[in-house]
């Protein structure tokens, strides 16, 4: 008779954050000097929520494996919130975040992951059909991990031993592996059109582009960083250094180049590419619709002068979210410029984001996904 005593989704998700943190450790050491960075500046702040809160990034090739993501995840307790169009930064992907939707199960285990999708159809036609047969044989998730999966969902979850294995998988998907998907002249014709593109068609799975810790003083990591002789970015993305943080700030370090091996008509042969980078984020205040209008306003102008800085005015002008305390909700959630600053700054393009016209489409997204994704500010809502 087996054991149907079921762990908690919650717990299942603790699991897989530290199994893929030191997952991370190893594969970039520089996440280590991270994380002890965070750990000095987190010690001198009280009432933070940061102990073991980090979110990832991966960027997924197919309809097929956002589905399957998104099953994954839903054992693991995350939650599509939110859809990003990043085409009005010139990528050819949107997003969304999988994250936890109510306050015990960010109190459990915060971790989020942002979750991009290739947008083929902003592919040339030649690019495309190449990209299309690449992605349509590889497979991301193991068999073990697909029966596991499937027994979690037939039954309505996993016991210890099937969610140890299903965690070990499940991490599994994301590993860094050295020999590519793709041969040599298809990742050179990949990279030509595009350094994102080549990231996400070459390999053999979606592995980790950053694994980010939240720290309480996002300005001073970066003078750690710095001081640590890590090649950080010139200026941290999101809104400027206030009394009351509001959303998300975050910033990066100079992406790790890795040898990777590619197949040739006589063996295999050895190139570089830029893969994964270090991140830190700092998170403030939710904003609600009106505090969000007047936030894009601020920042297209590039002149925050207008934007309330102390608790009793974002609470006076129902700028943000409350509890019944009368403590501003954290933002839970990513910005789209701010994601786009950290994508282009990972594949070294110093130019300043300029704004294109939006192509999104959030119903193939959602088809994609196999589910609608969740609206954020009812989620803050709901909460309070």
């Amino acid at each position: 008779m087996t054991d149907q005593t079921f762990r908690h989704p919650d717990h299942l998700r603790a699991d897989f954050s530290q199994a893929l943190s030191d997952m991370y450790r190893r594969e970039v050491p520089a996440y280590g000097t991270l994380i002890d960075i965070v750990g000095r500046i987190n010690a001198d702040h009280e009432g933070i929520r940061s102990d073991g809160e980090r979110h990832g990034a991966i960027r997924l090739g197919t309809a097929e494996e956002l589905s399957l993501i998104r099953r994954v995840f839903a054992v693991l307790g995350l939650h599509p919130v939110g859809y990003y169009d990043l085409s009005v930064a010139g990528l050819p992907v949107h997003s969304t975040a999988f994250r936890p939707i109510t306050s015990e199960g960010f109190n459990a285990s915060p971790f989020r992951m942002f979750t991009s999708l290739l947008r083929l159809d902003m592919l040339p036609d030649g690019l495309r059909e190449i990209a299309e047969t690449a992605l349509a044989s590889r497979s991301i998730l193991s068999s073990q991990g697909q029966e596991i999966l499937e027994r979690a969902e037939r039954e309505g979850g996993l016991n210890a031993n099937d969610g140890e294995a299903f965690i070990r998988e499940a991490v599994a998907i994301f590993a860094w592996r050295k020999r590519a998907h793709v041969d040599l002249a298809t990742y050179k014709a990949l990279l030509a059109e595009h350094p994102l593109i080549a990231d996400i068609v070459s390999f053999q799975g979606p592995h980790m582009n950053h694994l980010t810790p939240r720290v309480a003083d996002i300005d001073a990591a970066q003078a750690m960083m710095a001081a640590e002789g890590l090649e950080i970015k010139d200026t941290i993305e999101g809104p400027p250094r206030r009394d009351v943080p509001i959303l998300l700030r975050q910033t990066a370090f100079k992406a790790l180049t890795e040898a990777v091996e590619f197949k040739t008509e006589s063996g295999w042969e050895t190139a570089h590419h830029t893969a994964r980078f270090g991140e830190i984020e700092q998170r403030g205040a939710a904003l609600t619709p009106k505090g969000r209008a007047l936030y894009d306003t601020c920042l297209s102008r590039k002149d925050f002068s207008d934007f309330p800085d102390t608790t009793a005015e974002l609470k006076e002008h129902a700028l943000a979210y409350f509890d019944s305390a009368g403590k501003a909700l954290t933002y839970e959630d990513f910005l789209p410029v701010s994601a786009a600053g950290i994508f282009k700054s990972n594949l070294r393009d110093t130019e300043e984001i300029e704004t294109q016209a939006a192509t999104g489409n959030q119903s193939i997204f959602e088809s994609a996904l196999g589910r609608p994704v969740l609206d954020m500010f009812e989620l803050y809502a709901s909460a309070i």
